[in-house]
């Protein structure tokens, strides 16, 4: 007799296919938080390093979202919520970086900003295509789907933005990006919380 039924054996396999994405996507942003950060403070770019605290706050949703794989739909709703909590979070850094540079103003190196924008966006696109099939499946994967989209976004912008260093001349296509991205990591925890508090209402 088969130890299980149908429908444990298929949640089971769609917990471990979930678990096995989210361990790949976990190591990606991790080593991409410590090569990208770093060459924001070499470039010396606020948009370059608000990609970087997307990528770290990226892993660090990725490691808690393994946490409740397993877990119930509130323990998910709860890990949503903490997730988009953590993006506000980023949002504020961000903003925190860009009045700094208003205050000591510097010029961004383009060169750095254009290649490690392209080197996030490379790996960014492998997340977003390996988190695609799991997008629907719950408030837990549906919350990880979205931070993992918002990164290309912010990579194809400080594209733009060292594009727009170079002709310019100036730091200021770099603060404008990183003012962009800001809020879009507002934006995107607002949408995350609200979306976890109303499945933790209906799991309780």
């Amino acid at each position: 007799m088969s130890r299980c039924c149908d429908n444990d054996c298929s949640i089971d396999a769609l917990r471990e296919k979930q678990r096995g994405t989210l361990q790949i996507v976990l190591g990606i942003n991790a080593v991409m938080f410590i090569v990208i950060v770093g060459a924001a403070l070499y470039g010396r770019s606020t948009a370059l390093l608000a990609d970087s605290f997307d990528n770290l706050g990226d892993a660090l949703a990725y490691g808690l979202s393994l946490y409740v794989v397993s877990r119930s739909n509130s323990a998910k709703a709860k890990v949503a919520l903490f997730k988009g909590l953590l993006i506000f979070l980023a949002a504020i850094v961000v903003l925190s970086q860009i009045i700094y540079r208003l205050y000591i103003p510097s010029i961004p190196i383009f060169e750095v900003m254009g290649a490690f924008s392209l080197l996030g966006l490379a790996a960014n696109s492998v997340c977003l295509y390996l988190l695609w099939k799991h997008r629907d499946e719950d408030v837990n994967m549906s919350s990880v789907w979205e931070c993992s989209r918002n990164d290309i976004v912010s990579n194809l912008s400080v594209f733009v933005a060292a594009g727009a260093v170079w002709l310019t001349g100036t730091g200021w296509p770099d603060i404008l990006v990183a003012l962009g991205l800001a809020l879009l990591l507002f934006r995107s925890a607002y949408r995350v919380i609200t979306s976890a508090w109303a499945e933790l209402h209906v799991a309780t």
